[in-house]
């Protein structure tokens, strides 16, 4: 199973740290540690919200704003993609991440299964999910 793996801290912290030398280390032996394990498919960090926008769609349009999202109290800093047999796989590998609390006194892990083409089986005819399989093999070469 594909998971994603989200790193979020508080909102109110965002941009005021820069990872440290020692920080960078630890999470590069971590992330070491996913791709020895075979289970690390891709994964970065993330700029701060005020370097980017949000796209909202409605009945009345679609709106554009521009970062930093101060009415938002998490914000996403960085993600990973898992390969893993399991969320309990995935939950005991989160709990090895390391921490680092110059970035705030809270950060949270938030990992959420991938839909697979399999699971849209029953609702989405054979077709149109091989050309959506064919699509995302595409863009992943």
């Amino acid at each position: 199973m594909r998971v994603m793996v989200m790193t979020k801290g508080d909102a109110a912290d965002e941009g005021k740290a820069e990872p440290t030398q020692e920080m960078f280390e630890k999470m590069q032996a971590f992330n070491e540690q996913l791709v020895d394990a075979g289970i690390l498919r891709g994964g970065e960090g993330l700029k701060p919200s005020s370097a980017g926008a949000q796209v909202s769609f409605s009945t009345a349009g679609t709106s554009v704003v521009d970062g930093p999202f101060t009415e938002s109290k998490e914000v996403i800093a960085g993600f990973w993609i898992w390969e893993v047999s399991s969320l309990a796989e995935a939950t005991e590998w989160a709990r090895q991440c390391p921490f680092d609390p110059s970035y705030g006194n809270s950060q949270v892990l938030e990992i959420r299964p991938l839909f697979e083409m399999e699971d849209f089986a029953g609702t989405v005819g054979a077709e149109t999910l091989a050309e959506s399989a064919a699509l995302q093999k595409r863009a992943s070469d």
